[in-house]
């Protein structure tokens, strides 16, 4: 309202209703402000997992211990939709079980198998990280053993629809040359090889199980190890061994009927099986951070228990344990020590720890003196979690947590002091694969499986490349604290020679990202709208959609996200899209959605953002046709302003800079807060725009803010919403 026909008030008279509007309702708020409040929080996957590693030194596959996080406002930590069921309380308990288990070392550990899966479209030909050199593909992980025995590591290939193994030629061979040859899979421990693997062209002939291979069993000691299985390099030629859907070429007519067919053979799975035999528990980074002290006599024993189950409930807990707990945990050591020795004591002590409510939840203390609906300030240590949580995703290192247990937290500027020193810390580089990660929705580009026929050469670790180029983007902001406005304008970005290649970026090899100037190269892919996993993740498998790109960008970067489409509305692929002449563009398809009037005012709206974009294709890379037809991203958005493609949308985005820096401080603000912003949010929102915008929109200046907010810093004893 009014429509757009009717005449309307000159922009500086409704800039200055609104600037006068949103002050008084500031100066109201700060007055006497709203602090909010939230519901417990639990730690999710990704916090789980860092905290144990803070706390044993041990990287654990979470995924296969806890059921997915529920994703509200686009993050995984938002307290109210944190519930809490017998089930999921059940995979916590088997989760400390089993991480106390590997913690501590099992000398009468049963076998078992761990799977490490290669997804089908995983490149083969090039080196994969933390694999020794001179191979290439398979998989490379941190495996942690047990104890000291024997395991075996099996190996299955992925097979072709037939149960060929892929990479056979018309005579069931590889075709390397000219010639038959077999392959060579490596397998390697902290890269050292322990086992070679023959792969002949027709083990699906000779061997009675197909596809499937093992290593005769392996003597490893106990505690974390690399474990790679990769091919040898045998030429440095270049292979195509990206899959291709359908093999035309065999002259005995073999056609592949999925997305595989290769000239080289793609690992499927790495099982670690074991132990067996078992022969001891040698020292490792987890038993070291657990055992400060060793008893060497009887007497001895209960003062060791209780100083390390002190310090392990002091980590975990993120505070001071009191002595009703200790009690509490002391009895649990009590009853391993029983059935047990002295670690089966600390063992069962360790998994009550990971189970207690303590670790689980980030309770905060509510002040005694607190009234009903009071707002206070949450103490020195749930302040420090808070901080630590939010820069980290994980809990406080030593140095935060003795100042918050000495009430030293709280003191002028000692906040802010420890908010830069953190910001500076290896560990925030959760600001961008977690935060800058789940606003911008990456988590969405491996939902996308392009079709394999229109797009062969996009594969998982294309798709991988583009998630880690905007991490890295994201993260250079962080730590050159640079202008939140480059996302939309950066003349940088930061490729491997993968995705390098995708952009047709010139004199990049390897596999490691390293920045590249975009100035002169290849202007287009300036700042997020150029970047492939923006691109590729508001496509769908068979074409772009200017719909899920406009509207992407309204509801992550502007924050006015359109409503729902009217019912009955046919879907494009339902449009017509061809005539008697020729194929009909995207643009033109869009067109008959746009005449419906219910769907017009919508379309107005998101079209134009999502038709600037559309020289890129579904996988991002830059294009002029699409399907035979000229493409024209060219528009007007609905204040008339003019676009024309990606650096145009760009030049647009500023000029509604201030409604995107406010929607970004919302997003770090519902992150750091663990709840969604709310109303009464929006006064202090406003003011941490306000201030970074005096320190050029740094990033840092957003961060600081929120940690130095009010929301951020105080509780509330009752629900916000009963607070007048």
């Amino acid at each position: 309202m009014p429509p757009s026909y009717a005449s309307r008030p000159e922009k500086h008279h409704v800039d200055a209703f609104v600037s006068q509007l949103e002050s008084d309702i500031d100066t109201n708020y700060f007055d006497d402000p709203i602090p909010g409040r939230r519901n417990f929080q639990r730690l999710n996957r990704f916090e789980y997992s860092r905290s144990i590693t803070e706390l044993l030194g041990l990287e654990v596959d979470v995924a296969a211990l806890l059921p997915p996080d529920t994703i509200s406002n686009s993050f995984d930590n938002i307290s109210d939709v944190q519930g809490m069921s017998p089930t999921l309380m059940d995979s916590y308990i088997r989760a400390a079980e089993y991480v106390s288990g590997l913690a501590i070392g099992d000398r009468t550990a049963d076998p078992n198998e761990t799977t490490y899966k290669v997804p089908r479209t995983g490149s083969q030909w090039k080196h994969v990280e933390g694999a020794p050199l001179g191979t290439r593909g398979g998989v490379s992980v941190i495996h942690n053993f047990a104890a000291d025995g024997e395991y075996v590591f099996k190996i299955q290939l992925h097979g072709s629809p037939d149960g060929w193994l892929f990479g056979r030629d018309a005579a069931h061979g590889y075709e390397i040359d000219g010639d038959e040859a077999s392959e060579n899979l490596e397998i390697s421990l902290d890269g050292v090889r322990v086992a070679l693997i023959e792969i002949d062209p027709f083990i699906s002939e000779t061997e009675p199980n197909g596809l499937n291979l093992q290593t005769k069993p392996i003597d490893v000691k106990a505690g974390p190890h690399r474990v790679s299985a990769s091919f040898l390099v045998t030429t440095e030629a270049p292979l195509p061994d990206l899959l291709t859907p359908i093999n035309h070429t065999l002259s005995d007519g073999y056609v592949g009927t999925e997305y595989g067919i290769t000239t080289v053979p793609h690992l499927r799975d790495l099982v670690v099986s074991g132990p067996y035999n078992v022969t001891g528990i040698s020292e490792t980074p987890a038993r070291r951070k657990i055992f400060t002290c060793r008893p060497t006599t009887a007497d001895e024993e209960a003062l060791c228990a209780d100083a390390i189950v002190k310090e392990l409930a002091r980590r975990a807990y993120r505070r001071v344990p009191s002595e009703l707990e200790l009690e509490g945990l002391f009895s649990f050591y009590k009853v391993g020590r029983e059935g047990g020795d002295f670690e089966s004591g600390i063992g069962m002590a360790l998994q009550a720890i990971l189970t207690s409510p303590s670790f689980i939840f980030r309770l905060e203390t509510i002040p005694v003196e607190a009234e009903e609906q009071n707002r206070y300030r949450i103490t020195d240590v749930d302040l420090a979690s808070r901080l630590s949580f939010f820069l980290w995703a994980g809990p406080p290192d030593d140095e935060l947590m003795s100042l918050a247990v000495d009430g030293k937290l709280s003191e002028p500027g000692e906040l802010k002091r420890q908010a830069k020193r953190m910001m500076a810390d290896p560990r925030a580089e959760a600001i961008a694969s977690r935060f800058g990660s789940q606003w911008l929705r990456l988590q969405d580009l491996h939902k996308l499986h392009p079709d394999a026929i229109s797009y062969p050469m996009y594969d998982s670790t294309l798709a991988d490349a583009m998630q880690r180029e905007t991490e890295l983007f994201f993260e250079n902001l962080l730590r050159e604290d640079r202008s939140v406005l480059e996302l939309l304008t950066a003349d940088y970005t930061f490729v491997n020679e993968r995705l390098a290649k995708h952009y047709d970026i010139p004199n990049v090899t390897g596999a490691d990202f390293r920045r590249v100037t975009l100035q002169g190269i290849n202007e287009n892919r300036r700042g997020l709208f150029g970047q492939g996993s923006i691109l590729a993740l508001t496509s769908i498998a068979n074409r772009t959609s200017p719909v899920q790109r406009g509207k992407w960008v309204m509801e992550v970067l502007l924050g006015s996200p359109p409503p729902p489409p009217p019912p009955n509305v046919p879907e494009l692929e339902e449009t017509k899209a061809a005539t008697a002449e020729r194929r009909l563009s995207i643009r033109e398809r869009m067109q008959e959605h746009r005449d419906n009037p219910a769907c017009n005012s919508c379309h107005i709206l998101i079209d134009p953002i999502g038709l600037a974009l559309e020289n890129f294709d579904v996988t991002g890379a830059w294009r002029i046709k699409d399907d035979g037809v000229a493409i024209d991203a060219s528009g007007e958005l609905y204040d008339g302003t003019t676009l024309d493609g990606p650096l145009g949308l760009s030049s647009a985005m500023l000029n509604y800079s201030v409604p995107f820096l406010r929607t970004f401080t919302q997003s770090l603000m519902t992150y750091a807060l663990g709840r969604r912003v709310e109303h009464f949010d929006m006064p202090t929102i406003r003011q941490i725009v306000d201030q970074a915008g005096q320190n050029e929109n740094r990033l840092s200046g957003f961060i600081l803010g929120v940690v130095d907010s009010f929301p951020f810093q105080m509780a509330a004893s009752e629900p916000f919403n009963t607070i007048q």
